[in-house]
């Protein structure tokens, strides 16, 4: 087994990398940040976001562990205080993971460049000039033109994040899809969209055209590029459920739903 840890710079977690780098010398496991088999992500979901992204080619063969050092996060399991405990389970670990879908993002421009992202949470396209406008496509078949300020597509384990600050639905992990929320659509006699949030399975291509020539933010979990639509024009956007997924070690590994209970509803 080969590890690697990604560390938030705070001092907290530089000492935390401390402890488990001496608890990997004592345990005689090998550490490796460029080819590793388990990656520790130390500080919270953010760091945790930052490491997907730097190892994403290797997801087929990495199985992430965070530690937080703060609050319980969502893709965080471990505290502060239980590095010995980690180390433990490293050693005596089965090699056992659970895995959670993620979402194939590309934009193409007019000018034929190509951007292919990967989300662990979620995509996101708005207008801060005007309001957007764009045709929203389902498998190649024209569904609504959508106008409002933008538009949310998120992963299931990326729905309790900013789809959910903006009225989305919380899917189970386990569902293999993903999901497009609204932001402040317009509807009225005039304009009218759907105005709920909508679910896609894993079979489904969720494409968007945009209408106006202005700038457009389009992000991609915490990647983000501002896009002047008369010098750089975004055509399409193109969703749908990635090929690869995210694998977390499954030593003890929170339930999904454990996670939404403590973060939103808090003690019983």
């Amino acid at each position: 087994m080969k590890v690697a840890v990604y560390t938030y710079s705070s001092p907290e977690s530089l000492r935390i990398r401390k402890l488990i780098m001496q608890g990997l010398t004592e345990y005689k496991i090998e550490y490796d940040e460029n080819r590793p088999d388990i990656v520790i992500t130390i500080g919270g979901d953010g760091t945790l976001l930052s490491a997907f992204n730097k190892y994403e080619s290797q997801l087929s063969t990495i199985r992430f562990i965070g530690i937080h050092t703060g609050h319980l996060g969502f893709y965080t399991d471990w505290r502060n205080f239980e590095v010995d405990d980690l180390i433990r389970s490293l050693k005596d670990g089965a090699g056992q993971s659970v895995s959670y879908p993620l979402l194939d993002m590309t934009a193409k421009f007019s000018d034929g460049q190509i951007l292919h992202k990967i989300a662990l949470n979620e995509s996101t396209v708005k207008n801060v000039t005007k309001t957007m406008v764009g045709d929203v496509y389902v498998n190649h078949e024209l569904f609504e033109r959508f106008r409002g300020d933008g538009l949310c597509i998120s992963t299931p384990t990326g729905s309790t994040a900013y789809n959910k600050a903006v009225g989305g639905a919380i899917l189970d992990p386990h569902i293999i899809g993903f999901q497009l929320a609204e932001m402040a659509s317009l509807n009225n006699r005039v304009f009218r969209t759907l105005g709920s949030p909508t679910i896609f399975g894993s079979d489904n291509i969720l494409t968007l055209r945009l209408r106006e020539e202005s700038s457009i933010v389009l992000t991609c979990d915490r990647q983000q590029w501002v896009l002047d639509q008369k010098k750089h024009h975004l055509v399409e956007l193109i969703y749908q459920v990635s090929d690869k997924k995210i694998r977390f070690a499954k030593y003890r590994h929170t339930n999904f739903w454990q996670r939404v209970r403590d973060s939103f509803i808090g003690g019983m």
